[in-house]
């Protein structure tokens, strides 16, 4: 165990902030829900006080942080494949492919991205987070955005945090949809099963909007905008409206097979090995520069296997 002294003022530009935000601002190498619990723990002092993490900070206020740190087990390169779609020295888009985590925690020290990406460039172990701006769950495939420099990582975040990243996903859910829509349901821990997020009253605002591509027998292939990006936000809505992603372990519910399938139909069902999720579109504006750039890539060779599986089912039973 580790002790860490931090001392700085809030400034100006971040009055009417609550307490935790305006400290992720200042501190964005430590999460938002580490700063949390340093504050609940005591270990965060406003003007030699402690406050909540909801308080409101109005500019000038001195920050004294002592925060006991558990040693940490250094992140290292690795010589792993990596799928650059674009890449200059601000910027790196890559896709991720399913089964993969992103970043090294408990039970996956190594052979994750991060690992991948500090080989592949060694400057981003100097960057918050390995530079990744968004996450992809170890399941979901498809396109992620990796800042390269401070100044990038800054702009991007603020991007993130503004709602200007536009994100595009596949997914392939149980039930036949008659019409897209939205979903606009807040989003926090589930209030028994911790490990896991729900639609919960007390959660942060969350909207995801969905309009169909396909319809099959007893499923439909949907394509889904991101308007807000919390943890697991596209399985919670889709589980919510009782239409959840085929092969979700965690919200997808009990497995369900149409009526007079095929056996080799139902096998495919009940091995699909994770959920039919896809991070398809990606655009931003680049950090530096400016310009609008956007990137697209197809679904994996899984998720399309499916969809054949899917589409021969429906002739058979036309």
């Amino acid at each position: 165990m580790t002790t860490k002294h931090f001392n700085t003022i809030i400034p100006p530009e971040l009055a009417g902030y609550r307490l935790d935000k305006a400290l992720a601002t200042l501190f964005p190498s430590y999460s938002r829900a580490r700063l949390q619990q340093w504050i609940r723990d005591g270990q965060v002092l406003i003007n030699t006080t402690p406050w909540r993490g909801k308080d409101k900070v109005k500019g000038g206020e001195e920050v004294q942080i002592t925060a006991r740190l558990e040693e940490e087990v250094p992140w290292k390169p690795q010589v792993l494949p990596l799928n650059i779609l674009y890449e200059d020295e601000d910027l790196l888009v890559v896709n991720k492919p399913a089964n993969l985590v992103v970043h090294p925690g408990a039970g996956h020290q190594d052979n994750t991205l991060v690992n991948a990406l500090l080989h592949h460039a060694p400057t981003l172990a100097s960057i918050p987070r390995a530079g990744i701006i968004h996450r992809l769950d170890k399941d979901t495939s498809g396109i992620l955005a990796v800042a390269r420099s401070l100044p990038a990582h800054t702009h991007l975040v603020a991007q993130l945090q503004n709602h200007e990243f536009m994100r595009e996903y596949q997914a392939i859910v149980i039930g036949v949809l008659v019409a897209g829509g939205t979903v606009d349901a807040p989003i926090g821990r589930h209030h028994i099963h911790r490990t896991r997020m729900a639609v919960e009253a007390s959660g942060k605002p969350a909207i995801t909007h969905y309009r169909i591509i396909q319809r099959f027998r007893a499923h439909t292939l949907l394509r889904v905008k991101l308007e807000t990006g919390r943890t697991h936000q596209i399985r919670v809505h889709l589980a919510y409206k009782h239409y959840p992603i085929v092969g979700d372990s965690i919200y997808g519910g009990r497995l369900r097979i149409p009526p007079n399938s095929h056996d080799t139909f139902k096998e495919i069902l009940r091995t699909f090995p994770r959920q039919a999720l896809h991070a398809e579109r990606l655009g931003l504006t680049h950090p530096i520069n400016g310009k609008w750039m956007q990137w697209s890539v197809p679904l994996p060779d899984d998720m399309q296997d499916l969809l054949v599986a899917l589409e021969k089912d429906k002739q058979e039973h036309a």
